[in-house]
């Protein structure tokens, strides 16, 4: 008689995030088993710089202005929510996400949150297109630079959290969001209004959109220059939906389940090992196939005996990039995407 596969998880713990620096929760993996495709509200990992603000929806404004535009000009939340609207599945993932591996891992760390690999999260974002938000204020054809600036507290002695576009990237999918999985933003996420940049660091995505200015020179600000230098397009990773330090009984079969992704393009491909590396087979994938967010997929894993074990994910995206085994340090740790090594204990069923 065939033996049914029994899903590779624990029960998840109440509490969907954890705490791991100041104003920034962590996503449980194990909480996205079952969720479907996207991230619940709920469930979304948190990064602020200072702390969430509370903002009067009736009084709130976004300016657009700048030497890069005819006629600056300011919108008001119903006015804004009364544009022709779009819809994006896009994934949002902080440039330090995977992290504590360089030093957990590679045995080189770095400074700045120890995040696992739960700093990311896929949403259906509705909102207006930056591009139709811009031409409302005329852009010239000389225009360089977008700065999008946000109403949080100051950051130490730096200002508001603000962070350039180049105008080619503005103008082509970057999304002026007021809801998030078919819900107003939460005010953690940035309610009001936040921009979704997909395919780049979540620093990009400013939350708590109140201004934009557009440039004819390049703009530096420290969150391009200090915090986040030369880091844009989020790398390929790839993430199981399983605690860490799981304990799956024997026996087997179990489905293990995860989710890879890319800012580069669509993932293509993706190979599981459970042996430390040594042999790697190919997942199968479900689910939609989106590029600016994730691929879930599924393996069936039988373990023939108990003790620790360990297991490897890697995907590659549709340019041909693949996750490496290591990954050179990143004095700032960012854009960790090695294989990330994922403890699993079998014991007695």
């Amino acid at each position: 008689m065939k033996q049914k596969a029994r899903a590779a998880m624990v029960k998840p713990l109440p509490d969907h995030l954890f705490k791991i620096h100041g104003n920034s929760t962590e996503m449980r993996w194990e909480a996205m088993s079952g969720m479907g495709y996207h991230t619940p509200n709920d469930r979304f990992f948190v990064r602020n710089h200072t702390s969430t603000p509370v903002i009067d929806v009736t009084t709130w404004r976004l300016r657009v202005h700048g030497d890069g535009v005819r006629s600056p000009r300011e919108f008001g939340y119903d006015e804004l929510r009364a544009m022709p609207s779009r819809t994006y599945d896009a994934a949002i993932e902080c440039a330090g996400n995977g992290r504590r591996f360089y030093r957990t891992q590679q045995h080189d760390g770095t400074p700045g949150t120890q995040w696992g690999l739960g700093a990311i999260g896929v949403a259906r974002w509705r909102g207006v297109p930056l591009r139709d938000v811009l031409a409302e204020a005329g852009v010239l054809p000389e225009a360089v630079d977008v700065l999008p600036t946000g109403l949080d507290a100051p950051f130490e002695g730096y200002g508001h959290v603000r962070r350039p576009l180049p105008v080619e990237k503005a103008m082509e999918d970057v999304l002026v969001a007021y809801e998030m999985n078919d819900a107003p933003l939460p005010p953690d996420h940035g309610f009001p209004v936040r921009l979704v940049v997909p395919g780049w660091v979540g620093i990009a995505s400013i939350k708590w959109l109140g201004d934009i200015e557009v440039s004819t020179t390049k703009l530096f600000t420290p969150w391009n220059t200090v915090f986040y230098p030369d880091v844009t397009t989020l790398p390929v990773k790839s993430a199981f939906e399983l605690p860490w330090n799981a304990r799956l009984p024997l026996p087997g079969p179990y489905v293990l389940r995860g989710r890879s992704w890319s800012g580069r393009g669509r993932i293509v491909r993706v190979e599981v090992s459970f042996d430390g590396g040594t042999s790697w087979h190919e997942a199968d994938h479900h689910g939609p196939h989106l590029v600016r967010a994730w691929l879930p997929w599924h393996i069936t894993w039988s373990p023939r005996h108990t003790g620790p074990h360990v297991l490897m994910a890697r995907a590659t995206d549709e340019t041909g990039a693949t996750q490496p085994l290591v990954t050179p340090r990143h004095p700032l740790g960012y854009h960790f995407d090695a294989v990330v090594r994922h403890p699993v204990d079998v014991v007695s069923g």
